[in-house]
């Protein structure tokens, strides 16, 4: 990966960050504060809850991805330390697609004349768990490859015994 591209992708990191904190600091002191314009109704609660929860799920990822960034930067990725970092992502896809199931069943008595909005939004949850899915057949790639780089290694050290 280039210096450049490398650049780019922490700082978008970094701005989708920031930008996730801002938006849980809203969430926050408008539970707080009390100074709510709206009449304080339970959904309206219970997807402002759900909406923090949702940012600590991406910020969960986003560190995530920036510590494998580091590390393929520093050309350590094929170690058995990457698999806190992909399984930290695997998690917060899973925790990102339960919550949307949360907003669905928060979303769904308001949605009487019109279900199907609710099957779409069910259907957008599934669609999230495909997404931790495929970070999990990634993971299994990032593990054949650190199984090949052991091998490898184990090979050079016996050819560097016999010459």
């Amino acid at each position: 990966m280039g210096k450049l591209t490398m650049r780019a992708l922490r700082a978008l990191l970094a701005v989708v960050l920031a930008g996730t904190v801002c938006v849980q600091a809203l969430m926050v002191w408008t539970l707080v504060s009390g100074s709510d314009p709206e009449d304080g109704s339970l959904p309206l609660t219970a997807l402002r809850v759900i909406t923090i929860l949702g940012m600590v799920s991406v910020q969960v990822a986003l560190v995530c991805v920036g510590r494998l960034v580091t590390m393929v930067r520093r050309g350590t990725v094929f170690s058995h330390a990457a698999f806190r970092y992909v399984d930290g992502v695997i998690g917060a896809i899973v925790a990102a697609a339960l919550l949307w199931f949360a907003v669905t069943a928060v979303n769904a008595p308001g949605q009487r004349d019109d279900p199907g909005v609710t099957v779409i939004m069910g259907g957008i949850g599934v669609a999230i768990l495909g997404v931790a899915l495929i970070v999990l057949v990634l993971r299994m790639l990032l593990a054949q490859a650190v199984a090949r780089d052991v091998e490898a290694t184990m090979m050079r050290a016996e050819l560097d015994e016999v010459i």
